[in-house]
């Protein structure tokens, strides 16, 4: 055997090394991810809001409670989630919105969606037609979210 056939053989066995290892960590994610929908699932409850504003900006930008803030890995607060303002009956309230119908809230209407403490889950309009979002540019990414907004739906 020479030597490009030992690295060739070296690599191959890496590379299934690493798929299996992301096999695994897959199927315990999905697995905490479901457990976690079933949280949110029983904490869930309908409200009417009015949506005053939405947009993606960053966690501690955003003007939600310390506590929440606080609460959240190092690595998400970084990142830039969607937060929607709304009034909920006198209160004004900032919520997180979920990523699949972040888009397709309308703002400056009033809404019934259904909420788990600061998270949006689902929202649908209550007078008149829900205006969608302008569709952006498609590509592969937006295919694999229509797709998945596709399943969930079912």
């Amino acid at each position: 055997m020479n030597m490009f056939t030992i690295v060739l053989l070296i690599v191959a066995l890496v590379m299934v090394g690493i798929t299996v290892a992301l096999y695994f960590l897959g199927k315990r994610a999905e697995a905490k991810r479901a457990e976690q929908e079933e949280q949110i699932a029983a904490a869930s409850q309908q409200v009417s809001m009015l949506i005053i504003d939405k947009k993606m900006m960053k966690l501690k930008d955003s003007g939600l409670p310390e506590q929440v803030i606080a609460s959240t890995p190092w690595y998400a607060k970084r990142s830039k989630m969607p937060i929607v303002k709304a009034k909920v009956g006198p209160k004004m309230m900032t919520f997180i919105c979920d990523n699949m119908i972040f888009n397709d809230l309308p703002v400056k209407r009033e809404v019934k969606a259904t909420i788990s403490g600061l998270y949006i889950t689902s929202a649908r309009v209550s007078h008149g037609k829900v205006v969608k979002a302008e569709e952006k540019k498609k590509g592969l990414r937006a295919w694999l979210l229509r797709k998945n907004k596709e399943l969930r739906n079912k």
